[in-house]
């Protein structure tokens, strides 16, 4: 061994647990500043935290010159997601940078922008698909509210108690929506249109009938309970069909995922087996033909199956 490398060795460790001394292994009764005894004295912030602070404000900036603030903050609520529309954005382009970086090191320019163009298209993916998730969900814990609110109406509460016992007591997202109802007519708003705002952003058809009978109850009066009775009894027999047909479409659809997938498996097997094989279709006008014929069949097969299967209930 070297001589020279022993000194950098010993060195080295000596540094470390030099390093380790002061820094590491506690020294002593430390003293606390007074300014970090102040609740009123924000704690200072670290580099990495304002750098991250101030690619949120510019990017917050850019989006309400956009005029996007706004429907992607709501995108973001209607999903169930916690984050801010800037934090969200700014994360999905990072992870954009490094999938095209990651990309063009592998691949070339080509997957560098194929990744990129994929991660905000798993972004939006993944909002819209946490969306339908929290529609769904909404829409099967319905008639379970409806009970509860009815119940709470018959032992003698009044209306604005019976939402509020179903914010309570309801799973999420159920209990959410009926918080911010409640939350809503505490500030003034109108509880008809607190009512329309929940059917209207939850894209429920059941909860339409419940807002139209609460509010006709509002004018004319009557029992309540009963109604809220009659329309849960309605709403669990559409419940019943709809799981029906999804039942009976389920197969529909796992056929139609495997017949759109299977082109792109097979066309995957063969280059990794036998790339020359495919390689006929990248050296003439004919093969570049054939790719686009074969797209746009693959293109109109999908949307028949997509209108096949998707059945509107």
């Amino acid at each position: 061994m070297s001589p020279a490398l022993l000194v950098v060795g010993v060195a080295a460790v000596g540094a470390a647990l030099l390093l380790l001394t002061l820094v590491v292994l506690p020294g002593g009764p430390g003293r606390v500043p007074l300014s970090r005894l102040d609740p009123t004295v924000a704690p200072p912030a670290s580099t990495l935290a304002g750098a991250g602070a101030a690619a949120g404000a510019a990017v917050e900036k850019v989006l309400v010159k956009r005029g996007r603030l706004a429907a992607g903050a709501a995108a973001l609520e209607n999903a169930g997601m916690r984050t801010t529309l800037p934090d969200f954005v700014l994360a999905t382009g990072l992870f954009a940078l490094g999938a095209g970086a990651v990309g063009f090191l592998v691949g070339g320019v080509v997957p560098g922008l194929l990744g990129c163009a994929l991660v905000p298209l798993a972004a939006r993916m993944l909002v819209g698909f946490r969306t339908g998730r929290r529609r769904a969900a909404f829409a099967d814990q319905l008639d379970d509210s409806l009970q509860l609110m009815a119940s709470s109406l018959r032992a003698g509460h009044s209306l604005l108690r019976a939402v509020d016992a179903v914010s309570s007591d309801a799973a999420s997202p159920t209990a959410e929506e009926f918080a911010r109802i409640v939350n809503e007519t505490r500030v003034g708003r109108d509880l008809g249109e607190a009512l329309d705002e929940v059917a209207q952003r939850m894209r429920s058809d059941d909860f339409v009938w419940v807002a139209q009978a609460i509010s006709i109850h509002r004018e004319v009066g009557g029992n309540l309970a009963e109604v809220l009775d009659a329309v849960g009894h309605t709403i669990r027999e559409r419940s019943a069909i709809r799981r029906q047909v999804k039942a009976l479409a389920a197969e529909g659809k796992l056929s139609a995922v495997v017949l759109m997938g299977l082109p792109f498996c097979v066309f995957g097997f063969i280059s990794l087996t036998n790339p020359g094989y495919l390689a006929g279709f990248t050296e003439s006008l004919v093969g570049y033909a054939m790719l686009a014929v074969a797209a746009v069949m693959l293109a109109l097969g999908g949307f028949w199956l997509k209108k096949t299967v998707a059945i509107r209930f």
